[in-house]
């Protein structure tokens, strides 16, 4: 099969018009994140986004720490050139690896970041190298010089950064050009309209990257009950999955849910069609072979104007859905 390729910005950077987040194969020492991993079918996962067109993958050195990037290494072994691996910086990783939990975009970090990532990779360069959060205590500049560097290397093809402002992204572009943003967007949850930020990236030529697609999982329809998630998952910390806002946002779901029905669609696959509608490469994490080929299958959905407003009414902008995380992280986002 193949899937339709989209411009990721105006450097040259042509990637699938969904991608896959590798994020919940490995999960993390602290926290369960999206149940219990599994190595083998992880690494088939890959493969058959591979077979299926998607050669997209998105991970960070956070994530495990560092298991995440060394699961990709087995899986992408002796195929590199087949890939495009996206990998992110910035939670800052100490020499036993692990999270201090500070945000370091200085020189130095970026460069052994980096140097770390390709190790853990086992590749010589990384297709997309993003800032993972703004580091407030080091300008911009500093960091997206020090990325720019390792472009000039040939350590890197490209730059981008996550969860960043309008201003921040003006401040990054005119160091060196910008080719990618990503952030939290889905049905649930469209901060990045509301504050502009889409708008700027439009108009610099920038494109935009959106995690948590499904709404962390809600959009999927497969979340009935605060008890459907494991007792140790992450999402039941975070203000979306507590019960003010959690059975409002099931109705929500009912709704979307009845809509897919009627075009013969899953939830998961109508909340995807829609991202890519609007030109944004969506990266949806699976470790399953079997909602890998259910979210590519998306991309072949062909939403009308009438659908797109449809699906716009049921979850209007600004809809209050609930903060997508705790107090701590949400005070990380620029």
């Amino acid at each position: 099969m193949e899937i339709k390729k989209i411009k990721l910005g105006s450097q040259g950077l042509s990637v699938p018009v969904i991608g896959l987040g590798c994020m919940g194969m490995t999960g993390f020492e602290e926290a369960n994140t999206y149940g219990e991993a599994d190595e083998q079918e992880a690494i088939a996962t890959i493969h058959r986004s591979l077979e299926l067109g998607g050669n997209f993958l998105d991970t960070a050195d956070l994530y495990g720490p560092l298991k995440n990037e060394q699961l990709i290494a087995k899986a992408i072994k002796g195929n590199r050139n087949k890939y495009l691996i996206a990998t992110k910086f910035g939670w800052e990783i100490d020499d036993n690896n692990r999270i201090t939990w500070a945000i370091n975009g200085k020189k130095s970090y970026v460069k052994k970041a980096l140097e770390r990532s390709l190790k853990n990779l086992n590749t010589d360069y990384i297709d997309l190298y993003y800032m993972h959060r703004l580091d407030k205590t080091t300008p911009i500049e500093e960091t997206v010089q020090a990325m720019s560097d390792l472009v000039k290397e040939g350590k890197v093809g490209y730059i981008g950064l996550s969860e960043v402002s309008s201003e921040t992204v003006k401040r990054a572009h005119a160091v060196h050009p910008v080719t990618a943003v990503q952030s939290e967007y889905s049905l649930f949850e469209r901060t990045v309209e509301e504050r502009g930020v889409l708008q700027t990236l439009q108009d610099l030529g920038i494109g935009f990257v959106a995690y948590s697609p499904l709404g962390r999982g809600f959009l999927s329809g497969q979340i009935r009950s605060i008890n459907d998630l494991p007792d140790n998952d992450f999402r039941r910390s975070i203000p979306r999955f507590q019960e003010e806002h959690f059975y409002k946002n099931l109705e929500l779901v009912k709704a979307i849910e009845a809509m897919a029905a009627e075009k013969n669609v899953t939830s998961s696959q109508l909340a995807l069609a829609w991202v890519i509608s609007k030109g944004i490469v969506p990266i949806p994490g699976t470790k399953r072979r079997k909602y890998v080929a259910e979210n590519i299958a998306a991309t072949t959905i062909q939403l009308t104007e009438a659908d797109l407003t449809k699906l716009e009414s049921i979850v209007p902008l600004g809809t209050d859905t609930g903060k997508p995380y705790d107090e701590f992280s949400m005070g990380l986002i620029d």
